[in-house]
């Protein structure tokens, strides 16, 4: 019997929202099941199926799976990094006991591939801040960034040891228009555009020249269809890639703004929690594995970004958020 569905948990979350479309585009609208801890679906549930999920509830979680036997999974469900901070029992739980269900579920059900987001946020204060490597220190000191690395090792070891075709990416700041920010200390580089729209003013929560990786939501869909396409044994990275798209700080950004509307003024916040977040990440990232394995490069640098952004926003509700 020819396996064709794809289950995708966490569907109504940014990332979910876009990369659910994308992948009804390519797969067809009924091959894609949407699912969501969200009992009311947002475009995700609007072209496909759509079903109910906990990833906590592993019963319901097997049954699923069992439902509809699918070939890929993409395991998006999470707690973002700022709101990990507030809730770091319920980060670790839903973060770490999701991915193992899903992990363990997949081996069972003999899931073919399965795709989990990695973050910047595994870096740490003793990483390297400009052009971190694929392999260096990684002492994440915020609960997100913890649980990120050690799903990282999981992922590895499932696929080390159990052959499971685990993919992940190593996501920075991730901005696109299509739905709300799940608590991501790069929220910022939204609502920038959407006050500068609407108030040509913005106050920023992170300092004027904190230095942070940053993507296109578009690329970020592009590199997640394109990494699981690419061929088995060209895959060499289990754990996470290293993947990069632009870096600019807050001033930076406000600058180019500043080229469409020139009224557009910033003023900066002090002592905002997530700037200590912000602070322990990277600045810039050596993505070289992911170009030579599957031949990866970003679409998007800051003035095509900007431009797109402040287009889209003036018809859509525009957020961002970090993976």
């Amino acid at each position: 019997m020819t396996r064709d569905k794809i289950i995708v948990t966490g569907a109504n979350g940014q990332v979910g929202t876009e990369l659910v479309s994308a992948l009804r585009k390519i797969h067809g609208n009924s091959n894609v099941i949407a699912t969501d801890i969200d009992q009311h679906p947002t475009s995700s549930g609007d072209s496909g199926p759509f079903e109910y999920l906990n990833v906590l509830d592993q019963e319901n979680l097997r049954r699923l799976l069992d439902t509809y036997r699918p070939r890929e999974v993409y395991h998006l469900a999470a707690l973002l990094s700022a709101v990990g901070e507030k809730k770091p029992q319920k980060a670790w739980e839903l973060n770490m006991d999701g991915l193992l269900h899903m992990l363990r579920l997949s081996l069972e059900f003999e899931v073919e591939k399965v795709f989990w987001p990695s973050s910047i946020a595994v870096f740490g204060p003793l990483s390297p801040k400009e052009n971190t490597p694929q392999h260096c220190i990684m002492n994440p000191d915020s609960i997100y960034g913890i649980s990120k690395l050690a799903g990282e090792r999981w992922c590895e070891y499932y696929a080390l040891h159990h052959g499971l075709d685990v993919r992940s990416l190593r996501f920075p700041g991730l901005i696109g228009w299509q739905s709300e920010p799940g608590g991501g200390t790069t929220d910022y580089a939204v609502h920038i555009f959407h006050e500068a729209l609407k108030n040509q003013a913005y106050d920023c929560f992170l300092t004027e020249n904190t230095r942070l990786p940053m993507m296109s939501m578009p690329d970020a869909i592009r590199a997640t269809v394109e990494l699981m396409q690419a061929e088995k044994e060209k895959i060499s990275i289990r754990s996470s890639y290293n993947i990069a798209g632009i870096n600019f700080t807050p001033g930076e950004l406000a600058a180019a703004i500043r080229k469409h509307i020139p009224g557009f003024r910033i003023s900066y916040l002090e002592n905002d929690p997530r700037q200590k977040i912000a602070d322990s990440w990277p600045e810039s990232i050596d993505d070289s594995f992911a170009r030579s394995d599957w031949n990866w490069e970003p679409g998007y640098d800051l003035p095509g970004l900007t431009s797109a952004m402040l287009e889209n926003i003036s018809r859509n509700r525009t957020f961002v958020h970090d993976l």
